[in-house]
């Protein structure tokens, strides 16, 4: 699915018009346009691109065509998967739920001790 078919299902999906859309970029409705248009005689800036990303609710690269998951990536998920590519702490984690209450108690415990150390 192309850029131009994208966000013309986005905005549909919203029951949104092109008036609409051109009003919250900023731009003419004519302008506006043109980025659904499938002859594509005007792309989006930076920020215009940014805004759509935001006001939908997918990531830039979903706009983009480089993603077919529209969901933006969350900055805690990626930085739980880079402190997962720790394999103790990805063995860790994957033990936790085996884990018996008394042991998440303790664990508990000594991670309020370990934020609290340096207050």
């Amino acid at each position: 699915m192309s850029f131009q078919e994208r966000l013309k299902k986005l905005r549909l999906e919203k029951k949104l018009t092109q008036d609409d859309m051109a009003k919250h970029l900023g731009i003419t409705r004519q302008a506006y346009g043109y980025y659904e248009s499938a002859t594509n005689q005007r792309e989006t800036d930076h920020e215009a691109t940014k805004k759509l990303a935001n006001f939908f609710n997918v990531s830039i690269d979903y706009l983009l065509e480089n993603t077919d998951n529209p969901s933006p990536i969350d900055k805690e998920d990626e930085e739980f998967k880079k402190a997962i590519s720790d394999p103790d702490l990805k063995r860790w984690y994957s033990e936790l739920p085996n884990s018996d209450e008394e042991d998440l108690q303790k664990l508990r415990k000594m991670w309020d001790i370990i934020k609290n150390e340096d207050k």
